[in-house]
């Protein structure tokens, strides 16, 4: 079975060796330690794939907490139907999350454009020596955000 050192782990997984480090004291690898007084680290195959893991459960946004579950309960040989349905509900709240961060974002989105074109039509119009007044579709914009982020709630 192959063992990794920690540069080798950080170099495949583009992540500083302090990165696993923190993974380790968080409980979520846990190396062989070998040599004087056991200072080197040595991964195993096992713990290479809990790396793995758990990078791929950062990425989905996933907490600490809940990767440690999620990879502890895919180790475990116990009733994989519990684990599956725990998995699921994991991912349905973390959907569920980062929808309503989606529509937090589209209503930003859409704030934004609002003022841009408000900004570029101020520029136009001192451009063309008229003072202009900020549009009214500004604020019609704001209040269709409110309201949606009312509605998200």
């Amino acid at each position: 079975m192959p063992n990794y050192t920690i540069t080798e782990l950080a170099r495949e997984f583009d992540i500083t060796p302090r990165a696993i480090r923190f993974y380790e004291d968080q409980g979520l690898i846990s190396p062989k330690r070998e040599g004087a007084g056991g200072r080197t680290r040595v991964y195993s195959a096992r713990e290479r794939t809990r790396l793995k893991l758990t990078l791929r459960g950062k990425r989905l946004g996933l907490t600490l907490s809940e990767i440690k579950d999620l990879v502890d309960m895919y180790e475990s040989p116990k009733d994989s139907v519990a684990q599956l349905k725990r998995f699921l509900a994991v991912l349905a709240q973390h959907r569920e999350t980062l929808e309503r961060q989606r529509e937090d974002i589209e209503i930003t989105l859409d704030e934004i454009t609002a003022h841009e074109a408000d900004c570029r039509r101020l520029l136009e119009s001192e451009k063309n020596g008229k003072r202009a007044k900020p549009a009214a579709n500004t604020t019609a914009v704001r209040a269709v955000s409110r309201s949606r982020a009312k509605e998200a709630v």
